[in-house]
């Protein structure tokens, strides 16, 4: 009986310690990342500048790429994608992408951002009459197809996952960026440049750089009807020349900031930053987390808008200013208020990522990182949606281009109220409230 008993027991033993291995197994931090192009193959409009109004492209000078990492834990997987274009694809494309990704690959969460170029297309137009049907088919085509690459390469990086180690930091890079909008000194700027190195934990070679600064994508003149990255081109070219692995760019909270190039052309800007942040994830020591986690929470909000845009006169006075077969596409999402979306993800409980669906003034990202207490912070903007600008309060009271009302609809404080919820999500998922 007493050998029975030992017999049993040490069954038991190994059964625990072949359940405990499998969930040490689950719980590993896997990554991959892939590539693919997004470039339209037709001309439809040029997004960005409201002088262009409906005018087609006429070619491209580089091209517009979608760089994804996959990130999992266990069952756990989150999608991030850099996008060449200058904002998110729209609500109802991003929720079809969204869709496919969690029935073929089971990835429940997603940060999908534009870079804020100002040489992408225009992806807002729809197969409605009014909103792009029979006048701009091709633009609608174009959409349908931004959709299937974003699909695509997300699953194909999907489908190369690996144990990978993670590592994260920062630096303060003087002289890239200036504030475009206050007249008030000193003026307010976001110079942290943030970078999340991957490894290969067999290889210890770079999987993913994400790079995360902070300066608005107009470097081209507006009369240039080619597409092109901007600076980021060159930026990622150089990582990738330099480290290897995918170098993946998420544009931070630029709604105030501009490059400052310092009669540098757009290549040799982004070169400058690509070699400042290839030299920074050179001095990061990638990790394998002990115990890794990942946790998401994301919510939409729902705030007045300053403007009516179903006043005729309004959404006329736009149609001027753009064009009528887009401006109608805004009209009909913003028909029920402005509805902006925040998403936050924190890994190994120490690195969190912020995602906020339009262009936030910078301060709103500075403060967040300034109480939010884990070792880093990358702040996206122009993520999972696009509402337009959102100032700060003063920013709001100083008035001026991206603080009024013309292209800052949400009610005043809709940023402060949006960035109160991050932080506390953020230590919510840290199980610290």
């Amino acid at each position: 009986m007493r050998h029975a008993r030992l017999g049993i027991s040490l069954c038991l033993v190994a059964i625990g310690w072949i359940s405990s291995s499998r969930a040490a197994i689950a719980a590993e931090l896997r990554a991959a990342a892939a590539t693919i192009d997004i470039t339209p193959t037709e001309p439809v409009p040029m997004w960005g500048y409201g002088s262009r109004h409906a005018a087609a492209s006429t070619g491209t000078a580089d091209p517009l790429l979608a760089k994804a990492v996959v990130i999992a834990v266990g069952d756990a997987k989150l999608a991030i994608v850099g996008l060449d274009l200058g904002r998110s694809p729209t609500e109802a494309g991003l929720q079809r992408i969204r869709e496919a990704i969690r029935a073929k690959a089971g990835i429940e969460h997603s940060f999908i951002a534009g870079s804020h170029t100002h040489h992408g297309p225009v992806v807002e137009l729809c197969d409605e009459p009014g909103r792009g049907q029979g006048r701009y088919d091709t633009a609608v085509r174009y959409a349908r197809f931004l959709e299937a690459q974003i699909e695509q390469v997300i699953l194909a990086a999907d489908s190369q996952l690996v144990p990978a180690r993670v590592a994260a930091g920062s630096r303060e890079l003087e002289g890239f960026n200036r504030n475009r909008h206050s007249k008030i000194q000193p003026a307010p700027v976001d110079r942290r440049l943030g970078v999340l190195r991957l490894d290969d934990a067999a290889s210890s070679k770079p999987l993913a750089v994400l790079v995360n600064f902070t300066a608005h994508p107009t470097s081209i003149p507006d009369e240039t009807m080619t597409f092109s990255a901007d600076y980021i081109g060159s930026l990622r070219e150089t990582i990738e020349a330099k480290l290897g692995g995918t170098a993946l760019f998420m544009q931070g909270a630029s709604g105030d900031l501009s490059t400052d190039r310092n009669g540098q052309d757009h290549r040799a800007y982004g070169a400058a930053v690509g070699r400042a942040a290839a030299e920074l994830a050179e001095s990061l020591e990638p990790i394998a987390a002990k115990r890794p986690t990942l946790k998401v929470r994301e919510e939409r909000f729902a705030f007045d808008s300053r403007v009516d845009f179903t006043n005729p006169v309004i959404a006329g006075i736009y149609s001027l200013a753009f064009f009528p077969e887009l401006v109608a596409n805004f009209v009909a999402e913003y028909s029920d208020g402005i509805r902006p979306r925040i998403t936050v993800a924190v890994l190994n409980d120490s690195i969190a990522f912020v995602g906020g669906s339009g262009e936030f003034f910078c301060q709103h990202a500075v403060r967040l990182r300034e109480r939010a207490r884990v070792d880093e912070l990358f702040f996206f903007g122009y993520c999972n949606g696009y509402h337009q600008y959102f100032p700060t309060i003063e920013a709001a009271a100083e008035g001026g281009y991206g603080a009024d009302t013309q292209v800052a609809p949400a009610e005043v404080g809709a940023g402060e109220a949006m960035m109160n919820a991050a932080l506390a999500w953020i230590y919510e998922l840290q199980g610290e409230l």
